[in-house]
């Protein structure tokens, strides 16, 4: 090992991450959370929100093109765009690029994270911000959609995971969020979401995220892709009231990218498909889970992962 500084990140309270720190780019405490970002050999650039690495210039592409390209051609003719969170403007950035949207509304409740990005970042918004297609916000998401009625062909939600009973991101995994959102989708519409690392030893997260929005949606489905930033498998969820995201095959897919003229860095059609097969552990801890997140009982992650609706 090579003398220097070093980023030591927690996975899990049984294993550890140790990544080397070429030079730190930048480290404060905003309003809502502590961010580092840093140069490193193996990733490029790496941000770090609450001592958890969210996205690296090296695989941003991967996250990004999984949470929002399968939602984005399971819809027919996407036009209007809402992103809860995503203030690396990379969902913005993959969201543009298709040609039939024709607004993107943005609402992240962390300015200065935005405006770091918008400076530092270049690598992930690549412009996004300054599209005219583009509105951003810096507020509260949950506020914003309860006090403007606009509707939207897709809603992606780009958040950080509830750990800690004190956090604020409990409320926007409750049931009442999600049917909020229901609230602000036109008729055919898809919401697409990050929810948590699949992980045998931290397989709830995921399960209980699923089965709150089981309460609101007709069709839920898990997705799940490798980060190799974050060195491990990572769950997203597609929900809707229109086709089931299982019925709609590669072709379809294939034909979108190419009526679209997407050619996406890492996704292509048989790959999306393939996203949906799950194996048989996770299958049977997603069926299992009875626990549902509401406003009166927002669940919570503890530092070992698991969920919890009380306090300590």
């Amino acid at each position: 090992m090579k003398f220097g500084s070093y980023f030591l990140e927690e996975i899990t309270p049984f294993e550890s991450m140790l990544r080397r720190m070429d030079e730190v780019l930048e480290k404060r405490t905003t309003k809502f959370q502590e961010l580092t970002l840093f140069r490193s050999g193996g990733f490029g650039k790496v941000l770090v929100l609450d001592k958890d690495v969210q996205s690296t210039e090296r695989d941003e592409h991967v996250y990004h093109d999984t949470l929002v390209h399968p939602a984005l051609l399971a819809h027919p003719n996407p036009k209007r765009v809402f992103i809860v969170g995503g203030g690396e403007g990379a969902t913005l950035r993959e969201a543009l690029r298709h040609p039939t949207v024709e607004k993107v509304v943005m609402v992240d409740i962390d300015d200065e994270l935005i405006e770091i990005a918008k400076e530092l970042l270049p690598e992930w918004h690549q412009g996004a911000f300054d599209d005219p297609r583009s509105e951003v916000h810096a507020e509260d998401a949950r506020a914003y959609l309860e006090q403007h009625d606009d509707t939207y062909d897709v809603i992606i939600v780009d958040l950080v995971d509830p750990v800690g009973e004190d956090s604020p991101a409990r409320y926007l995994f409750t049931q009442e969020w999600y049917a909020l959102l229901k609230s602000r989708l036109n008729e055919g519409g898809y919401v697409a979401m990050q929810a948590g690392m699949l992980l045998l030893t931290h397989h709830r997260e995921h399960p209980v995220i699923h089965r709150t929005v089981r309460e609101v949606f007709k069709h839920v489905r898990t997705y799940r892709t490798y980060i190799p930033g974050y060195f491990l498998q990572f769950g997203f969820i597609l929900a809707t009231d229109a086709t089931d995201p299982l019925e709609i095959p590669a072709a379809t897919y294939q034909q979108r990218l190419e009526e679209r003229a997407l050619k996406l860095k890492y996704l292509n059609a048989p790959l999306i498909a393939a996203q949906f097969v799950l194996p048989n552990d996770l299958i049977e801890a997603i069926e299992a889970e009875t626990m549902v997140s509401t406003d009166a009982q927002p669940f919570w992650l503890d530092e070992e992962g698991n969920p919890h609706q009380t306090p300590l």
